[in-house]
């Protein structure tokens, strides 16, 4: 009750809805940026079991946008790194280390055991790879992503489209490393953890057909609406 009063006397949480957090369990895949921000939201909200899918260490160049490090742990694996951190801050919480790359054989079996996947990598490939299997296995999917001044936010809700590959089933993965202003990664990383939060308690009105669009030069967010893309492979 101490620690989460705030949240428990929202009328859309409660008792009920902590203790529903407390036996979630979220799997984030990307430990930077994006990963960083919904991670430590999460566990401050007492979302019970939070896994963490990353393959790299921290570096020093990380900690201009990735906080869940920090400078003892330049060289550590970054899936340790977060579980350091995120138990200093709710040691209730259990961490779930997993220092692994998503690809097209391992994802399923990671992602059987979650809730919600927050999907946090920089890469496109990787998304479509959360997408397709989030959809074998039915598993709500909250994505976000980041460049420069800019970024965005939406949910793909497995069995219904329309999901990732409607939108984005073309873009491939730049060789090019463009820049990001720190801060747009928690706007956007905050955004993420708001719609898991309501994926697992089921209030609110998610972003499904509905994206998002940050820009920080402008300080505004537009929303665009989509729809399933009749030939889409994966939410057909």
């Amino acid at each position: 009750m101490s620690r989460y009063y705030r949240q428990i006397i929202l009328s859309q949480i409660g008792i009920e809805g902590q203790r529903k957090l407390k036996e979630s369990k979220v799997l984030i895949v990307g430990a930077g940026g994006l990963g960083s921000v919904v991670s430590y939201y999460l566990a401050c909200s007492g979302v019970g079991y939070i896994g963490i899918i990353d393959p790299d260490i921290v570096e020093l160049s990380n900690l201009q946008r990735q906080i869940l490090h920090n400078e003892e742990h330049v060289g550590m694996p970054k899936v340790i790194s977060g579980m350091i951190n995120l138990k200093k801050i709710n040691s209730e919480v259990k961490v779930l280390p997993y220092p692994d790359e998503i690809n097209k054989k391992n994802a399923e079996d990671y992602i059987k055991f979650f809730d919600v996947v927050v999907a946090c990598p920089d890469s496109f490939q990787t998304r479509k790879i959360l997408n397709e299997a989030c959809f074998k296995l039915n598993r709500p999917l909250v994505i976000g992503a980041v460049s420069e001044f800019e970024g965005h936010v939406f949910d793909v809700n497995p069995p219904e489209g329309p999901c990732y590959s409607c939108l984005f089933e073309d873009a491939v993965d730049e060789e090019i490393q463009r820049g990001i202003l720190a801060p747009v990664a928690g706007v956007i990383g905050s955004i993420q953890a708001i719609e898991v939060i309501k994926f697992l308690l089921g209030f609110g009105e998610l972003l499904k057909g509905r994206i998002i669009i940050y820009d920080a030069l402008k300080e505004v967010f537009r929303e665009v609406k989509f729809l399933k893309n009749p030939s889409c492979k994966i939410c057909k």
